[in-house]
């Protein structure tokens, strides 16, 4: 029963949606919405996550933290080089490219999650095979600075709690 209705109260529900939008329920109505329904959770199913779990709890707390100071600490900066005085200089914008250990989708998802958040910086790719990743940085003045903060302050950390 399971494999031919892997999540029976989301294809309920999507029939019965499909029914209230239709506003109808003809026996064509409800053969509609029972495809839709059965069609959905088997679609659902190539959706659902790999299993996971966390390592080290304790780990949690403390990354949260840096990662508050660090998105507020990046917004001065980003404040500062938008209005800064004396006329406009020119900043380096560019794209660093950083090897990385972490294999857990979970642990990558939450690196993408912190670098995005942080103003001056974007996670623009991951490239699965060679398991690199590919940043934008608004003010890159050292690349290798820029994979040492990858690497031991944000990855060495995710490794810990989810590796």
């Amino acid at each position: 029963m399971r494999r031919l209705l892997p999540f029976p109260v989301f294809a309920v529900s999507l029939a019965a949606l499909w029914l209230l939008l239709v506003g109808s329920v003809k026996p064509g109505s409800l053969l509609l919405a029972a495809g839709f329904g059965l069609a959905g959770g088997w679609m659902l199913v190539s959706l659902t996550p790999p299993d996971g779990r966390l390592r080290r709890l304790a780990g949690i707390p403390r990354l949260l933290g840096l990662v508050l100071v660090e998105v507020l600490r990046s917004n001065a900066d980003v404040a500062r080089i938008i209005l800064r005085r004396g006329g406009w200089q020119p900043r380096r914008s560019g794209f660093v490219r950083v090897r990385l250990q972490m294999r857990s989708p979970y642990g990558l998802a939450a690196l993408a999650c912190i670098l995005t958040t942080t103003p001056g910086t974007v996670w623009v790719e991951y490239d699965s095979v060679e398991n690199t990743m590919l940043l934008h940085v608004l003010d890159l003045i050292d690349e290798e600075a820029w994979v040492g903060i990858i690497k031991d302050r944000w990855e060495a950390r995710l490794m810990e709690i989810f590796e």
